[in-house]
């Protein structure tokens, strides 16, 4: 038909504007519920112009302005790790139920990334960051990482750690020292003297909180410590710890890896090699993932779920005055088939 170019109006913030008759900061104040004083004769147009247009702001635009995304974003070491999974569980379960979208950041343990997610998320308005892994004992970036955390919370965003962090914010944590010690003292009890230990990430807080409860275990026991490999809290390094302990003459009595993935790993390489799991070597990991479960491995139950869920309240409902800095989760020993009487 003549004079008609058959488009539908496109529905934009700046067609709304135009079919109001305001400018597109005027539209987007009264789209995006901002304080921001407005007429109300103009805020009656520019509604009737959105009506009109079939106009729905974006929950990105509306953040932008009101400074509430009702997003929470998570940081975590490395987004296929069963751990990370369980707790990100826990924070996803109680925001989605408070209206809240959990957006997951990969860092694979590096703080540079870290760094630039934090970024990402403070740009976006993210009403709570929670750091799910553990930082670095020496870490060149540190600082920098330190002072993004301090700008977000200027910015009114709740950051929780749930490890060990050097940066200032309300931590959820286990004693890390306290579960290798227990995991330790209880294969002690079985009667094993030579117990192996398989190292988490070099320089990590949480790796060298394991290995100091296993030592001390050992010590307290008048046990020597060791072998002691390095690993990296996964599969394939405790598969490859467990070949190199195959290569020794002797054979340890038990086996312990930082966590889960590398006790499964090192279990997968002990019996492809024919050693029979616990009669000649016991084995153990820790965290009590699905994994864990399913491989039917002694462990230490950490509430991984309950981590995530507790700091979802948290940035939810605001932090209530007098809430401590810092809470400890108990932990649980989980005797299972892969450890028996020597």
């Amino acid at each position: 038909m003549a004079g008609s170019s058959g488009k539908r109006p496109r529905g934009s913030l700046a067609e709304v504007g135009r079919r109001a008759g305001v400018s597109i900061a005027t539209a987007s104040r009264v789209l995006n519920d901002s304080p921001h004083p407005v007429a109300e004769a103009t805020r009656e147009r520019v509604l009737a112009a959105a009506r009109e247009l079939g106009y729905s702001p974006s929950a990105l635009a509306r953040a932008l302005v009101t400074r509430q995304s009702r997003i929470i974003g998570v940081i975590v070491g490395d987004i296929v790790d069963p751990y990370f999974a369980e707790i990100t569980r826990g924070i996803e379960d109680v925001g989605s139920r408070a209206g809240y979208m959990t957006i997951v950041c990969n860092a694979d343990r590096r703080t540079e990334l870290e760094i630039e997610q934090l970024k990402v998320l403070t740009d976006y308005h993210a009403e709570g960051v929670i750091f799910a892994g553990s930082g670095y004992a020496s870490d060149d970036r540190g600082d920098e990482l330190e002072a993004l955390v301090e700008r977000a919370k200027d910015n009114e965003i709740e950051v929780l750690a749930l490890a060990q962090r050097d940066f200032g914010s309300p931590r959820v944590r286990v004693d890390n020292r306290a579960v290798a010690y227990e995991l330790t003292d209880y294969l002690v009890s079985l009667g094993h003297r030579r117990i192996a230990f398989i190292k988490g990430p070099e320089g990590l807080y949480t790796s060298a909180e394991r290995l100091r409860g296993y030592e001390e275990a050992m010590v307290a026991a008048g046990l020597e410590t060791g072998p002691i490999h390095d690993g990296d809290f996964t599969y394939d390094t405790g598969h490859a710890a467990a070949v190199r302990l195959l290569a020794d003459a002797d054979l340890p009595d038990a086996v312990i890896g930082a966590n889960d993935e590398t006790a499964i790993g090192a279990l997968a390489a002990l019996r492809q090699a024919g050693i029979a799991i616990p009669e000649q070597v016991s084995l153990a990991g820790m965290t009590d993932t699905r994994l864990a479960r399913f491989s039917d491995i002694t462990t230490v139950s950490i509430p991984l779920y309950q981590f995530g869920a507790i700091a979802a309240r948290r940035i939810i409902t605001g932090r209530a005055t007098g809430e401590p800095e810092e809470t400890i989760l108990p932990h649980r020993l989980v005797p299972r088939s892969t450890t028996a009487h020597r």
